[in-house]
């Protein structure tokens, strides 16, 4: 039913007759299908997954179309923005809040927010001043101010679905959490960003619209989550005490996934970030609406939101794959393959340099803040978000297409060369990263070291301690500007863990009690 919708709006998009609606969306679930069934001939593949599975097929049935076409078009359906931010990207988002390992993913919170938020900022400055200054030596000029600025969000995106398929969570706990958490934090900022710079007048650029660009960020990311906490919340409440499943279990599932869509598109409404909106609602729909399902509605839930996501992410990767073969933006193109292939080189190389230069000075100041972080794996942590993936590719089109048309050979040129570096980054370095992950993880993470994510080796804080905070009084003000002063050596000696373990505490007190939920103390969430 989700395709027919999406495959419907694109066939209008072109302008197509409704009788053209059917064979469109025939043909298009066919290759969907042959991406499930190869891909499940692959799954134990270290070099080829799923991802590249759908890239691959997608550039075949590209060239079968092109073929067919007589070089006409290589793909079926035209993309547009509007529709894989509407359609596509809401349940890939809601799934990875929602099946989170939110007891890692909180637990390693302040150092995914670095790398996702911080680390974007820096990495968009490296960028956009990196092509601004290299793309006009090379001759490739054209771009405007604001497309330098989209380009250092675009190129900013990273992709973990493809790095999660190598690295695995048992073995690797708190890699893989930081992986996974920056990712989708990562994602959210960028596309928050991007609609930011969007705003921004070019012409007016000073000290104080930094401050103000700044200002919109943290407006944005502040609001879109507190509304995606409050949908999250709002479910929770409405489940505990109507208890649905009393009746009917379907009702529960609807529920939740109408609650979901709508916290993303009221978040669209309001100018806010959905990307962040729903990845919160979720995070706080598993960890509170979940526990006041029935049974047969807990793995059902799992299910289909994870297939959901799944036919989403293979959609795009298989569009990815016909659009490489795209052959009305290589015309529009007017570069020579020499100065392409250099632009894309250049990008590469900014995407590396702008990368490096957030993760290893942020992992010493997590290092700091987390004293039981590892402090090995931080080449990996950068290698692994190396590669570009969807998100890049749909801000590409948002900002250098119209409804994915465009007749300018510069913008052709930007879409043309996203897709190349998309392409190479999601096939090579995944060749690399598969090949290179486990004498990594070997080498700079110990066997003791491997699983130091585990919240089982911190250290534990007495019964007696975890009273220091509250005061009390009934007890003389020295007693408690002692415990004051107490709870914040305690707070500067481990503060990751101690802000996670008051909040576990406020939480079995307060919010579980309201909104449901099994309590902390059994909870392996």
């Amino acid at each position: 039913m989700l395709l027919m919708m999406m495959s419907s709006e694109y066939v209008m998009k072109l302008g197509e007759g409704h009788a053209h609606v059917v064979p469109v969306t025939v043909v298009f679930v066919a290759v969907l299908c042959l991406c499930l069934v190869i891909g499940h001939f692959l799954r134990e593949n270290r070099w080829v997954n799923e991802s590249i599975t759908a890239i691959l097929i997608g550039c075949l049935a590209g060239t079968i179309i092109l073929f067919i076409s007589k070089g006409k078009s290589s793909h079926i359906l035209r993309f547009d923005e509007e529709v894989f931010f509407i359609y596509l990207l809401p349940p890939i988002i809601f799934n990875a809040g929602f099946q989170v390992k939110k007891k890692q993913f909180f637990h390693n919170f302040f150092t995914i927010m670095l790398f996702g938020v911080v680390g974007v900022f820096i990495s968009t400055t490296i960028i956009s001043a990196g092509t601004m200054w290299l793309f006009p030596k090379f001759g490739f000029v054209g771009l405007t101010t604001r497309d330098y600025l989209g380009i250092g969000t675009i190129f900013s995106s990273t992709d973990t679905v493809c790095t999660l398929q190598v690295l695995h969570q048992d073995e690797t706990p708190l890699l893989y959490s930081l992986v996974f958490g920056e990712g989708v934090v990562n994602d959210a900022t960028s596309v928050v960003l991007f609609n930011t710079v969007q705003k921004l007048d070019v012409n007016r650029l000073h000290g104080r619209q930094a401050v103000h660009i700044l200002w919109d960020f943290l407006y944005l990311f502040s609001t879109s989550t507190a509304l995606g906490v409050s949908a999250g919340l709002l479910t929770a409440y409405i489940l505990k005490g109507l208890y649905f499943g009393r009746h009917c279990t379907v009702r529960e599932i609807a529920l939740m996934v109408l609650m979901a869509y709508l916290s993303y598109m009221l978040a669209e409404l309001l100018n806010l970030s959905g990307i962040l909106t729903v990845f919160f609602c979720g995070i706080f729909m598993s960890h509170y609406a979940w526990h006041n399902t029935t049974e047969s509605s807990k793995i059902t839930t799992r299910y289909v939101f994870a297939t959901m996501s799944f036919i989403a992410e293979t959609f795009i990767f298989l569009y990815v794959g016909m659009d490489a073969l795209d052959i009305e933006k290589w015309k529009l193109s007017k570069l020579r393959v020499w100065t392409l292939l250099v632009i894309c080189t250049i990008l590469i190389f900014l995407i590396l340099l702008g990368r490096a230069a957030f993760v290893f000075p942020l992992s010493v100041l997590s290092n700091y803040a987390n004293r039981n972080a590892s402090r090995s794996s931080t080449v990996i942590i950068w290698w692994a978000g190396l590669m570009r993936g969807a998100v890049s590719i749909a801000l590409a089109f948002k900002e250098f297409t119209h409804s994915g048309v465009t007749w300018d050979p510069v913008n052709a040129t930007m879409v043309t060369t996203t897709v190349i570096v998309v392409l190479f980054s999601t096939i090579s370095m995944m060749q690399v990263f598969g090949l290179l992950t486990k004498p990594l993880v070997s080498c700079l993470l110990p066997p003791h070291d491997a699983k130091i994510g585990d919240l089982s080796r911190e250290p534990t804080i007495s019964k007696e301690d975890m009273r220091l905070p509250l005061l009390s009084f009934e007890e003389s003000a020295a007693t408690n500007v002692q415990r004051a002063k107490d709870s914040l050596s305690m707070l500067l000696e481990r503060p990751v863990h101690t802000i996670h373990h008051y909040w576990r505490r406020f939480d079995d007190a307060y919010m579980r009690p309201i909104f449901g939920g099994r309590r902390s103390n059994n909870s392996s969430s």
